[in-house]
Formats: structure tokens, sequence, C-alpha cells
């Protein structure tokens, strides 16, 4: 199977909207298999004519005789997860960025997100993208689609929040910046964004080292770039979100793909 990624055209969809990819069938009738680790984005997936098992850890997507759309949506990726394809097929694959999901469904709790997404127009419109041929076709029918949800919010509290933790301020002293308790940035953060406040941060701080990786000399001085303690405070996070020590991650990992949601 072919895996094709793109970043959104429209600057409206730029702004809320990290990127989206296309797995579609090939004649080499190839099937596909990577780990995914852990991320803050809501992400999106419609497959067509699946059988879809999740376990804690691992997905599997195999070929059904039956036809079908199959929608899932993932609000929290906190751990390493394998996804495994059995068969080819074609599917689409939409990531948001933190909070921008919200401009495009009238939900403002993570937690009612899937049930309105199950309920909306979405499994419709990507059965229609996916039979489609031309990638180009299919492209703009889904920019198409997503321009046609959106609608802007004031979430400025939530977001000054969101900003101030990819800051190296404390969260006790976020709190004390918006005169509101940590336990209420905890809360905020939990109905937005489906985590914790030191949650976020921790993948944050995870996803900012693999993109610095190439541009720093050694875990040292990673570590101080993502204002971690000390080294040891370093590799204890790195591995408790990845389940590997941080060398043997990068000696096997593509760091150099832009996507780095998507790690094969």
């Amino acid at each position: 199977m072919k895996v094709n990624f793109y970043k959104p055209n429209h600057p409206v969809l730029e702004k809320y909207i990290e990127g989206y990819y296309f797995i579609a069938k090939d004649d080499s009738n190839a099937t596909l298999n990577y780990i995914t680790f852990p991320d803050n984005y809501f992400i999106i997936s419609a497959c067509e004519n699946v059988l879809f098992f999740r376990d804690q850890n691992k997905v599997e997507i195999s070929a059904s005789n039956e036809e079908n759309i199959f929608i899932d949506f993932v609000s929290r990726c906190n751990s390493p997860v394998e996804i495994r394809y059995k068969q080819p097929i074609n599917e689409i694959t939409v990531y948001f960025k933190p909070l921008g999901i919200y401009h495009f469904f009238s939900s403002v709790e993570s937690r009612f997100l899937k049930q309105e997404i199950i309920s909306s127009d979405c499994k419709e419109v990507m059965k229609t993208i996916l039979t489609k041929q031309d990638r180009k076709n299919q492209t703009d029918m889904l920019e198409k689609y997503w321009l046609s949800k959106y609608q802007e919010k004031n979430l400025s509290t939530i977001q000054s929040i969101v900003n101030d933790l990819y800051s190296d301020l404390k969260i006790e002293e976020i709190a004390e910046k918006h005169t509101i308790s940590r336990q209420y940035v905890n809360k905020l953060c939990t109905k937005f964004l489906g985590k914790s406040a030191s949650e976020f941060r921790k993948i944050q701080r995870f996803r900012n080292s693999v993109s610095l990786n190439k541009s720093v000399k050694n875990l040292t001085e990673l570590s101080y770039e993502n204002l971690f303690y000390d080294q040891s405070h370093f590799i204890k996070n790195f591995k408790n979100l990845t389940k590997i020590q941080p060398h043997k991650f990068f000696e096997n990992v593509n760091t150099e793909d832009k996507n780095l949601w998507f790690f094969i």
C-alpha cells in the first residue's frame, strides 16, 4: 500500500489542521505495518470496507467482504501503538492541531466529539471521497468539506494556556498568570485536550526532542533544549512514552520524516 501525506492548501485549514494522509491499494498488494508514538493531535480516520480490531497497544485492520465505511476517532495517544494492515485498503486520516477540531464541530468537550463525528455527515462524505480515483480530486473534496464545516470559536483562554504549555512556565505559574488554580488548569486541559496539562506538556516535549535530534550534539543538550531538569529526567520521560531508551529510538526511527506522527 502507498501512503501519501499532504499539508492543507487553504490558509484557514492550515491554521487548524496539521495534515492528512491517504493510504491506497496498489498493484503489489503489499501490507503495511508501523508504530505510532504519543502525540497531542485529534485524529479522524475513515477506512473503506474493513474489519477493525483495537487492543490496548495494537490496531489490526483487515479487508471486509461487506461494503462499509469505518470512522475511527482518537483523542488521546499517550503510548506507542502498533498499526498492522493485514490486507491492502483505502483510508483517509486527518490530524487536527490542539483545539483545532473544535472549529469544525459544535462540541466544546473532547468526550462529546466522538459521538458527534459518528452522527455527522462525515461518514458519507469520506465514503464519496474514497471512491474517487484522482488524488487532486480527493484532496479538493476533502478540503472543501472541512471548509464547509468551519465555524470560528472563541477559545482564547484555553488557547493561551496551550501556548503557555509550550513555554518554560511551570504549571503553577500558568495557573497564577490566568488567576485560576492548578486544578482548574487541569480541568480545562482535560475538557478540551483530553489529557492533563502535565501529560500534554510531556508529550509535546517528546515531540520537540524528536524534531531537534538531528540539530543537537547529545542527549544532555537535547534534555536542556526541551526544558528537562537533567538527562536522567529526559530519559525517564522519553522511555515512559516510547517504552525504549532514547538512543535506541533514534537508531531505529526515521526522524528525518517531516510527518512526525507517523514513524514507520
